[in-house]
């Protein structure tokens, strides 16, 4: 009968999951018990100042940042994602045959990234100080 579900064969391809999710579950707790109980303890008022090196703070901590800076961050960020998602495409290209749909999709996936590039270009978002 090929209808019938052998429920002892899904039930070992979950065992390895059943696993890895117990060892996430208490490898947390147990790290965090094990820092606790074995490392030193230091009772001294210098160990609860801002920097243990011994140096004074100096001024207010709350300080204006630039927001530019956000925007290299964000930029970053997408044009390392954009890469993230070339390499392997790049790795498959090289070595077996690819579709045209697949190089026309990768085709404009890049278009999206340079438009997003000239973009930050004329809006003069990558120019450290103006």
């Amino acid at each position: 009968m090929s209808g019938i579900i052998d429920i002892s064969n899904i039930a070992n391809s979950y065992i390895p999951v059943a696993i890895i999710l117990i060892v996430a579950l208490l490898m947390p707790p147990l790290t965090m018990f094990l820092v606790k109980t074995l490392s030193p303890r230091s009772k001294s008022s210098a160990k609860y100042t801002t920097y243990e090196a011994g140096s004074l703070p100096k001024g207010s901590a709350r300080i204006q940042f630039n927001v530019e800076y956000y925007l290299y961050a964000i930029a970053f960020v997408l044009f390392d994602i954009a890469v993230l998602f070339l390499y392997p495409w790049a790795a498959i290209f090289k070595g077996h045959d690819i579709t045209e749909i697949a190089t026309i999709e990768m085709s404009v996936f890049i278009f999206i990234v340079l438009f997003g590039y000239v973009y930050l270009v004329k809006k003069e978002a990558l120019k450290w100080m103006k």
